[in-house]
C-alpha cells in the first residue's frame, strides 16, 4: 500500500490586477524616467523617497472608492495593533514627510519630486491595475498661484521634451469655482463628493450619462446594471454643466449660453465638444459673466486669471496651457488649482471609433493636507503622472527609447584547465563596457 501523500503544486499565476514587466519596457521606461527627472531638476525640484508602507491614519480617507470596507487601500495590522497600509499615491506620504519634518529641516518653500509603485486595492479592468508606478512633483509653502502656474509650465516642459510637442494640452480649473457652483445650486452638503466624482466621469460617460447620473433616477449601462442617481433636480443640474460648459455657446439640453462672445459661438457652431481650444481669457471671462448672474463668489476664477497671466507672459499659449472648466479631479483634497495632461492623439475606442488618448497625469493644490497632522495649513501644490499610461502614448505615437539592447559577447570555456585566462578576458569586456 502506498502511503505517499500528492505533492501540492500551486498555479503559476500572477495576482488579479497586477502584472509581469518585460525588459524592453523596464528600459524604456527607465530612458522616459531620466528625461522626467531632468526637467524637474532644470527647475531646482530635489528628489525625495518616502516608504511603500505608511499608518493608516497617516493616509487619511480620500480615494472614491466608497463601497469597499478599507477605502480602495492594501492594509494589514502589525504585531504592535498598528494598522499599516500601503501607499495608495505619492502625495499623502509627502504630507506626513513634511509635517515630521518643519522644524527648520526643509526649505521653504520645499520643492521635491519622487517616483515610486503605488497600490490600489480596487476593481481591476482593462488597462487598471492595483499596482502602478508615479512620477510626482511638489511645491510645498508657497501660496502664491505662480506656483500653480510653474508645475503646469513643468509638465508642458516634460511632455515636449518626451516628444509630445503639439499632442497634448494642460487643462487647469478651480476647484473653488466647481464648490461655489455646487452652493450656488443647492447641492447638499451630504451630495457633494458624489456630484464631484459624477462629473469627473464626463469624459467616460459623456453629457448624458452625467446628466443621468446627477439625476433622480440614475443610469443604466448598456449591460443592463443600474447606478443610483445623486437625486439633484433639473434646475441643479442645468446650473452645474452651465459651469462645466462655461466656453460653450451650447451646451446641456441645448440650451445657448448668453454671456458667450461671439468668437466662441462662432467656433462652437456644430461642435459643441468642449475640444476646441480658446483664448484662455475669453474662457475666464464667460466664468465670470456666469459667477455674476447667479451671484457665485469668483475667488477661484480670481486664481484662473492669476495662472493665466503668468503662463501667458511665459510664453505658453492656450495650445499648450490651457483654461478648462471641465475638470474636476476626483481625489478629495484639493483645494484650489487643479490640472490634468491631456493627450490629444486619437486611438480606436470599444466601439472601433476613434477616442483621444486622455489624462496621462494630473494634480492640484491641496493647501489641508499637511494641517492633518499638525493643525497649521501649511499650502502646497503638485502633479503627478501615470508613468505606465505615459509610456503607453509613447510606444502608440513612435516615441518611446526601447531600443533594441545589443546581445551579450558569450566566451566559451574550451579548455577547462584555462579556465583563469578566460575569467580574465570576461573582466576585460566589462571593464571596456561590454556585455
Amino acid at each position: 500500500m502506498n502511503d505517499s501523500k500528492k505533492t501540492f503544486k500551486p498555479k503559476a499565476r500572477v495576482a488579479k490586477g497586477f502584472r509581469d514587466i518585460d525588459a524592453d519596457e523596464i528600459r524604456g521606461t527607465r530612458a522616459m524616467l531620466a528625461t522626467i527627472q531632468r526637467v524637474y531638476e532644470s527647475y531646482g525640484f530635489e528628489p525625495v523617497e518616502q516608504p511603500f508602507i505608511e499608518y493608516t491614519d497617516a493616509l487619511g480617507k480620500f480615494l472614491p472608492d466608497q463601497d469597499r470596507p478599507n477605502a480602495g487601500v492594501f492594509s494589514f495590522q502589525d504585531d504592535d495593533d498598528q494598522w499599516l497600509s500601503l501607499r495608495y499615491d505619492l502625495t499623502a506620504p509627502l504630507a506626513r514627510y513634511v509635517a515630521e519634518n518643519n522644524q527648520g529641516q526643509l526649505p521653504t518653500p520645499y520643492r521635491s519630486y519622487r517616483q515610486g509603485w503605488v497600490f490600489r486595492n480596487e476593481k481591476p479592468g482593462p488597462g487598471r491595475f492595483r499596482q502602478f508606478m508615479q512620477f510626482d512633483a511638489d511645491t510645498v509653502g508657497s501660496a502664491n498661484p505662480a506656483a500653480d502656474a510653474e508645475v503646469c509650465m513643468m509638465a508642458a516642459e516634460t511632455m515636449e521634451a518626451l516628444g509630445l510637442e503639439n499632442q497634448f494640452v494642460m487643462n487647469v480649473n478651480n476647484r473653488k469655482l466647481l464648490d461655489a457652483a455646487i452652493k450656488a445650486a443647492k447641492v447638499p452638503e451630504e451630495s457633494r463628493l458624489d456630484t464631484l466624482r459624477t462629473l469627473d466621469k464626463f469624459d467616460r460617460l459623456g453629457e448624458l450619462g452625467v446628466s443621468q447620473l446627477l439625476g433622480k433616477d440614475g443610469r443604466r449601462d448598456e449591460s443592463g446594471a443600474h447606478t443610483r442617481g445623486v437625486g439633484l433636480s433639473q434646475a441643479q443640474i442645468d446650473l452645474l454643466l452651465q459651469f462645466f460648459f462655461a466656453t460653450s455657446a451650447r451646451f446641456s439640453h441645448g440650451t445657448t449660453l448668453a454671456k458667450a462672445t461671439n468668437s466662441e459661438k462662432l467656433a462652437y457652431a456644430g461642435k459643441p465638444d468642449d475640444h476646441i481650444i480658446f483664448s484662455n481669457f475669453g474662457t475666464i471671462g464667460a466664468m465670470r459673466d456666469l459667477s455674476n448672474d447667479e451671484g457665485i463668489d469668483q475667488t477661484g476664477i480670481d486664481e484662473l486669471e492669476q495662472i493665466a497671466e503668468f503662463v501667458d507672459k511665459a510664453g505658453y499659449g492656450p495650445d499648450r496651457i490651457r483654461i478648462a472648466p471641465n475638470i474636476v479631479r476626483g481625489l478629495e483634497y484639493y483645494t484650489g488649482p487643479v490640472f490634468e495632461c491631456e493627450l490629444l492623439m486619437e486611438i480606436p475606442g470599444d466601439d472601433g471609433k476613434p477616442i483621444r488618448f486622455g489624462s496621462v497625469g494630473g494634480g492640484g493644490r491641496y493647501d489641508d493636507l499637511v494641517a492633518r497632522f499638525t493643525g497649521a495649513q501649511v499650502p502646497a501644490t503638485g502633479f503627478s503622472i501615470g508613468v505606465s499610461r505615459l509610456y503607453s502614448a509613447l510606444k502608440l505615437v513612435g516615441k518611446a527609447q526601447t531600443a533594441q539592447t545589443l546581445a551579450p559577447v558569450v566566451v566559451l570555456v574550451m579548455d577547462k584547465d584555462r579556465q583563469g585566462d578566460y575569467w580574465r578576458m570576461v573582466q576585460q569586456l566589462r571593464a571596456a563596457n561590454i556585455r
